[in-house]
């Protein structure tokens, strides 16, 4: 396997027929671009939110400097930054955690 090589489908194989009654499409439908659009948002919404928490571990042991910082203001400036460094992580989908979130929303609606 090469570095090209992936062992996921890219994202535009997911794309087909997926669901039933109830959920994003009936039988037989094709996912709709807003339906698309919803999913892409939460899948990437996830990615955000897991390296962000990621992020809060990675911190939690550093200690902050008491002549340049510190405090309660710190704290949650830091959670704030780990926030939008999440954020910036999935809009680059460099990780590809939101892909595969994604693809996993499709065939969880196929395979109901």
């Amino acid at each position: 396997m090469n570095a090209t090589d992936s062992i996921l489908p890219p994202a535009s194989t997911a794309l087909g027929t997926y669901g039933r009654t109830g959920a994003i499409a009936g039988p037989g439908d094709k996912v709709s671009g807003a339906q698309m659009a919803t999913i892409d948002k939460t899948a990437k919404e996830y990615e955000a939110g897991f390296v962000s928490a990621m992020l809060e571990s990675m911190f939690a042991g550093i200690k902050t400097n008491k002549m340049f910082g510190g405090g309660s203001a710190e704290e949650m400036y830091r959670s704030l930054l780990n926030q939008e460094y999440g954020k910036a992580v999935a809009a680059r989908g460099t990780l590809g955690i939101a892909d595969a979130i994604k693809r996993e929303m499709l065939h969880l609606q196929e395979a109901h």
